[in-house]
């Protein structure tokens, strides 16, 4: 996918990126729930306070992958958007498997179902291999191994509409968007 997709507001990226592919080496899967988050004018990114070496990354170019680790349990992966300096990004929440699923299996030995595997942030980044290594991996160039990829699935016309989850400030904001009917979204 080209940088300029990238470039813009992560409140227009965030419903477009659903159904894109998140690659990394033979595992992948299909983007269906995501969140947006604006950097300076949203309480709960990472970035309200400004830059700091944990959240460096967001305020780099477009494009590029944030991971952080977050309550001391898991790694969650952003994709960081706007024009450089802005600091927004889009939170990838949960994932339908589409290759490498094995994989994913032995990487989530507690994952029962497909649906389990990618069902979260923590889930997707543990079944793809995604962790502190991959802090500012370029998935336009597929640095480290990542891609975003478009194989030609359009975002759904009318995705689901949603307050963000998981957070204790200025979650009534309707950042969330998800795929309609997905098994694999981690909360409706």
């Amino acid at each position: 996918m080209a940088r300029a997709f990238f470039a813009r507001s992560s409140l227009e990226v965030a419903p477009e990126l659903l159904n894109k592919v998140l690659r990394a080496g033979e595992r992948a899967g299909r983007i269906v729930e995501v969140e947006a988050y604006l950097g300076a004018d949203d309480p709960a990114s990472h970035a309200f306070r400004g830059r700091s070496a944990r959240n460096g990354v967001m305020f780099g170019p477009p494009g590029h992958l944030y991971v952080y680790f977050s309550y001391g349990v898991h790694w969650c992966a952003n994709v960081v958007c706007g024009e450089e300096g802005t600091a927004t990004a889009v939170l990838l929440r949960a994932l339908a498997p589409v290759a490498g699923v094995a994989e994913m299996f032995a990487s989530r030995p507690a994952a029962r179902r497909p649906r389990d595997l990618c069902s979260g942030p923590g889930k997707l980044t543990q079944a793809l291999g995604i962790g502190r290594a991959h802090d500012g991996a370029d998935l336009v160039s597929g640095d480290r191994g990542l891609t975003l990829e478009d194989d030609g699935m359009a975002p759904p016309v009318e995705p689901v509409v949603a307050e963000r989850v998981g957070i204790s400030v200025a979650a009534e904001r309707p950042w969330r968007w998800y795929v309609p009917g997905e098994p694999n979204v981690s909360r409706r």
